[in-house]
């Protein structure tokens, strides 16, 4: 089996069960008072892609141009949500997923939960050629419940699979419960241009996370540089998630929740004090993405979905001055 496969296991094969769940096309809903705002210093973004989700789903166009695009993802919810993108090979569907994957899934999983996660992930080992295709392409950081976070990405023509994995607090995800969407990207252009960032973020598995200067209150806009990419413990890549956090909140507690792979990993509620506000999911080396934010006086951190980010230079946290 690729390894690039494990990888994208914890991803992909979640939406498999989404089909019976939640295949109807919604017209897209424009978000209603948006957290984020731009300063008139501040570049405002054009031909902006609204996403909502009130439940257990994204409401938003079923069709998108290809190229650069910011996407405003208005969180209505009770539940912390984010949202990745994931491209298809040519040809292949959420059909595939479900008659090549699922099988698959069902057995590895089977396995695990019984305790015998050896047999198990070898047993993932069956999954088609074609899923180690399959690429993160970028979305959405992490988004605390009523609020709102807008991101740009660049993406290429094809077909994709919007989706949140976090779980609930069953254990269940948020795939499984209707948070998977078929999203196309034509050939024709936005025309749109990647903002003009405030602060220069780099992100590496290697090296961490560093940024090109002190970071202030008000509107900001950040960009995201993928320096390299990689594969994690728990089979993941690693992404940068901003989260706002209370006097009372707990740097650990925190960094154990971004580990999906700890039984309480990833998983509805999040952490006391903790108040997640976007950021920029997963994307190939090379690549740049952007988030914005309205920064109020504070201590902050940014981190990354991975174990072990302390060590890894993948957890930052900062104070915002008044």
């Amino acid at each position: 089996m690729k390894s690039k496969s494990l990888q994208l296991l914890l991803f992909s094969f979640l939406l498999i069960n989404f089909w019976a769940c939640n295949n109807d096309n919604r017209k897209t809903e424009p978000a209603s008072e948006d957290i984020v705002e731009v300063e008139e210093t501040i570049q405002k973004p054009k031909n902006v892609i609204d996403i909502v989700t009130r439940s257990m789903e994204f409401i938003c166009a079923d069709t998108i141009p290809s190229g650069w695009n910011t996407f405003r993802y208005d969180n209505k919810s009770n539940e912390t949500h984010f949202f990745l993108l994931d491209k298809y090979p040519e040809g292949k569907t959420v059909e595939n997923a479900i008659t090549d994957v699922a099988p698959v899934f069902e057995e590895g999983m089977g396995l695990i939960n019984a305790g015998k996660a050896e047999e198990g992930f070898a047993a993932f080992g069956k999954l088609p050629e074609w899923f180690g295709e399959v690429i993160f392409s970028g979305g959405s950081g992490l988004i605390a419940p009523k609020h709102t976070g807008m991101t740009t990405v660049k993406l290429l023509p094809g077909y994709y699979i919007m989706e949140c994995y976090v779980k609930m607090p069953n254990g269940k995800f948020h795939t499984s419960m209707g948070m998977a969407k078929p999203i196309i990207v034509v050939e024709k252009d936005s025309g749109n241009q990647p903002p003009e960032p405030t602060i220069n973020i780099t992100l590496s598995g290697e090296e961490g996370i560093s940024y090109d200067q002190g970071i202030t209150k008000g509107k900001q806009i950040f960009s995201v540089f993928f320096k390299d990419q990689k594969q994690h413990e728990n089979f993941v890549w690693h992404d940068i998630n901003l989260v706002k956090l209370e006097s009372h909140a707990s740097e650990d507690a925190l960094e154990a929740w971004m580990n999906w792979s700890d039984p309480k990993g990833l998983i509805t509620p999040v952490p006391n004090g903790i108040t997640f506000l976007g950021g920029v999911n997963d994307m190939p080396a090379g690549n740049t993405g952007y988030f914005y934010a309205d920064l109020k006086p504070g201590k902050y951190a940014f981190i990354s979905e991975v174990p072990n980010t302390k060590s890894k230079g993948l957890f930052k946290a900062f104070e915002v001055a008044d």
